[in-house]
């Protein structure tokens, strides 16, 4: 196999009609990035502004309207050319792509996500070659194809259900309608002589700690039809190898060998055990034993399984790793760039590591995006991050007709057998909420009799996972029930969304349901400040600015920021108090999700929250900001996903209890402390408990006791009375929860008091806080003075006599005042009853 990239040379030009394009572009030739895409280039030239900044956005619509070609010139020679055969291979095409070397069509694509391979030996010389790719106007071409077809319904604005494409790229409630074209993957001439490998599916039947076998599955592509020898060696992380070689006799394209191993090193999600990893090589050979390709990759040893059996509650949803069941912690992935060309690897490794940090073991890839590259399952795969892989379907009825048919069998066979390698990749799901969209979006009267996708998650893609990859689970879609009988939500069955709590409800609605698996719920906040002081230009600095309003996509996503805010708080009058306390109501809200979900094992087996990532400055469900700044939700997440918490929670008898969650190995065990103290920390009811948690277990401690006033006797009937400066406190150990009994406005506060120190020491700055009283969640937003500063915690509650030291890097000379007050410093305290 010889390989000539193709990514030097090429230019960019509107292209078709050019009634939208603006003067000064229409006949310019762009120098072009490859990968790349027209909206980068376009930026690179400076001839658009940055669409991420301000409503730069509504600016450059006319480019998703607009035909673009792209172009470049390359040489080969005649030995090249001698090959069996020459093929450009083009990793990715976005989207409805025509491909001509020296004026010869030599293939179209119309999917963005798979990869094409186009005859082009008849089209090539020795020497000068021009190659060119047309890109028609993905938002015509969708327009056109839902005109014949007949429109099915879908949310936002564009049919992005009519053309395999980024379905976000046009818009979404958190992203902006950008809607690119271009060569968004690496584009090469590759040459080879006899035969190639198509593809390689290392799949491990079965894996204990005695044995494994693998069993690898060859599929190549010919131009001689005589004998080959498939080699493999397998090389664990002892050093030990396994070798084999198969023949593969004469007309045949396919081969499969068994490797079993002993006593093998088990690949365990992280917080269960290791994750080590084998090298598995593959070579095809010819005639005389001459390498004609070779593969390699690492994989890993384990088994997966999805428990749907039946229960006295209805079906279990548990995902099992090693025959041990896993309760999931982690949140949707998002493309993390509208370009996603500028994401490499150092940033998926920053991003997933920032998954790790907090403490999460999975991360679902939703469906209105894109198959993340290699490099993201294979970081996942070393850091023990599971993931649940959504097929591209999101939010939209779907048409099962042609072209889309055989599209989406194409795009479904390559990426499953292209991931199978991937221990990290545990559950293949077939679509976001489109099945509860036929259910509840009004959706069944606009489709009648007519295909809506529901084919695909029911029979072609489970059919084909089982052909492909049967070591791996299907589900047929997020949420479902398990059939088309049950509503997609019921908490019986299957997993569930919880979308009331924030588009209708206050937070405290996810205590009134316990579902099997949690794989959507939410809340919104805005970015970090210097994100948006990055994004939105000074004077729009105000939650209410036309600029700040642009950077909200949710339907009415203010006007549900502000109603669940108001739940809790008195509207603040200026934007820092409302940055900090957005983002605090955020935080709260999904711990309150996370920690009643929890608590609720093992008839819940997973909390995936929305989202983990953002791809730019947005108000949004994220966690981490489109500039990669977490917010304040990332630091409480490392608290409700560790591995042991204590939780409050009120049950449906009325009463409340503790709960002490032990998602470890090793038994928890000791002195657990319960009690009720008054803000001014005056104590009342208390006493120790000696508790026993058992390894991956809950336990349940009633706290109806300590609930009462001080002074009622046990069995009055007017139970759980409390004042507005009352809490109860659970302690173990290190491990604190601090039950309020009301919201934030209704609590009497103690004015914050506290000391404060402000030291440095080359580069880092230690602010320690001592408080004098109660302080409820104190954050520390170093970002306001420094924007490349990043708090080692935020969010920390401390108990009169506490202290905590704040930590984060800055070369600048910064203004102790200004770090030891708000709004540098808040706390909840200030916003609480006057």
């Amino acid at each position: 196999m010889t390989k000539l990239p193709l990514h030097a040379n090429w230019t960019v030009k509107a292209a078709g009609d050019l009634s939208n394009v603006p003067a000064d572009i229409k006949e310019k030739s762009i120098a072009a990035s490859v990968p790349g895409c027209v909206h980068t280039d376009l930026l690179t030239a400076g001839l658009i502004d940055d669409p991420y900044l301000d409503r730069n956005e509504n600016a450059v619509t006319w480019i998703g309207r607009t035909d673009w070609r792209y172009a470049c010139s390359f040489e080969v020679d005649a030995a090249f050319l001698g090959h069996d055969r020459v093929a450009l291979v083009c990793e990715g095409l976005d989207t409805v792509a025509r491909v001509e070397i020296n004026g010869t069509l030599v293939g179209e694509s119309f999917d963005m996500h798979v990869p094409q391979r186009f005859d082009a030996r008849a089209a090539l010389k020795a020497g000068k070659n021009e190659l060119s790719i047309t890109f028609a106007s993905p938002l015509n071409y969708a327009e056109a194809l839902e005109k014949k077809l007949g429109a099915l319904p879908h949310v936002e604005k564009h049919p992005f259900n009519y053309i395999r494409k980024m379905a976000c790229n046009f818009g979404w409630d958190w992203g902006p309608a950008l809607i690119t074209s271009g060569i968004w993957q690496p584009i090469s001439l590759q040459a080879w002589n006899v035969a190639r490998i198509s593809s390689v599916r290392p799949l491990v039947l079965n894996a204990n700690a005695k044995s494994a076998t693998v069993e690898v599955c060859l599929e190549i592509e010919r131009h001689d039809n005589g004998p080959l020898t498939f080699s493999t060696a397998l090389t664990g992380p002892d050093g030990h190898t396994l070798f084999q070689n198969v023949p593969i006799p004469a007309n045949t394209s396919r081969a499969n060998v068994k490797l079993d191993v002993t006593d093998p090193q088990l690949w365990w999600p992280r917080g269960h055990g290791e994750q080590p990893l084998y090298d598995l090589s593959v070579n095809l050979m010819g005639q005389g034993g001459v390498e004609l390709e070779q593969w390699s990759s690492k994989i890993g040893l384990r088994t997966v399984k999805l428990n749907t059996a039946k229960d006295s509650i209805g079906s279990q949803f548990t995902i099992e790793v090693n025959g041990q069941p896993i309760f999931c912690k982690g949140a949707n992935w998002i493309p993390d760039d509208c370009f996603p060309h500028r994401v490499d690897a150092a940033r998926y490794r920053r991003r997933i590591e920032q998954a790790t940090g907090a403490n999460m073991n999975m991360l679902r890839i939703w469906g209105g995006g894109i198959y993340e590259t290699d490099t993201f399952y294979s970081i996942c795969d070393e850091l023990g991050v599971m993931v649940w892989q959504d097929f591209l379907f999101a939010c939209a009825a779907y048409p099962e007709e042609e072209p889309f048919q055989s599209l989406i069998e194409a795009e479904a066979r390559h990426h499953i057998a292209r991931l199978s390698k991937n221990p990290s990749l545990v559950i293949w799901n077939g679509c976001n909420e489109n099945i509860w969209g036929y259910f509840d979006w009004n959706w069944k009267d606009k489709i009648g009799s007519r295909t809506w996708g529901l084919g695909y998650y029911t029979r072609m893609l489970p059919s084909i996972v089982k052909q492909l990859d049967p070591t791996r689970p299907f589900w047929p879609g997020s949420p479902y029930s398990g059939s088309m009988d049950i509503h997609p939500l019921d908490d019986r069955h299957g997993n569930k969304h919880v979308w009331d709590a924030w588009n209708q409800k206050d937070y405290t609605v996810y205590r009134d349901y316990a579902p099997r698996f949690c794989s959507e719920f939410g809340h919104q906040a805005p970015p970090s400040y210097a994100t948006l002081r990055r994004a939105v230009p000074s004077s729009q600095l105000r939650a209410d600015s036309l600029s700040m309003l642009h950077l909200q996509k949710a339907q009415g996503g203010n006007d549900k920021l502000h109603a669940r805010l108001g739940e809790h708080f008195e509207l603040p009058s200026n934007v820092d108090d409302w940055l900090y306390l957005t983002q605090l109501n955020q935080a709260r809200a999904v711990q309150t999700g996370v920690e009643w979900f929890r608590s609720r094992q093992p008839v819940c087996m997973g909390a995936l929250y929305w989202q983990i990532n953002d791809c730019w400055p947005v108000t949004s469900w994220a966690a981490v900001d489109g500039d990669g700044r977490p917010k304040p939700l990332w630091y409480a997440t490392r608290r409700f996903f560790a591995d042991r918490i204590l939780t409050i929670q009120p049950e449906s008898d009325g009463k409340l209890y503790a709960y002490a969650i032990n998602d470890t190995s090793e038994a928890w065990q000791g002195q657990l402390f319960l009690g009720k103290v008054n803000f001014d920390w005056t104590q009342g009811p208390g006493g120790w408990k000696t508790v026993f948690i058992p390894p991956r277990s809950v336990l349940q401690v009633p706290l109806e006791y300590y609930a009462k006033r001080a002074g009622q006797k046990a069995g009055d009937e007017a139970t759980n009375i409390h004042s507005e400066s009352d809490l109860i406190m659970v302690q173990f150990g290190a491990h604190r929860a601090l039950w309020y009994f009301d919201t934030d406005k209704n609590l009497k506060y103690p004015a914050p008091q506290y000391d404060a120190s402000v030291k440095s020491d080359e580069g880092k700055y230690f602010v320690t806080v001592t408080a004098k009283t109660l302080l409820r969640d104190l954050a520390l937003f170093a970002d306001r003075l420094d924007e490349s500063a990043v708090v080692n915690d935020q969010l920390v509650t401390l108990l009169p006599g506490e202290s905590f030291t704040f930590v984060f890097e800055s070369s600048r000379n910064l203004p102790e005042k200004a770090l030891t007050s708000p709004p540098v410093l808040q706390c909840a305290n200030r916003f609480g009853k006057k």
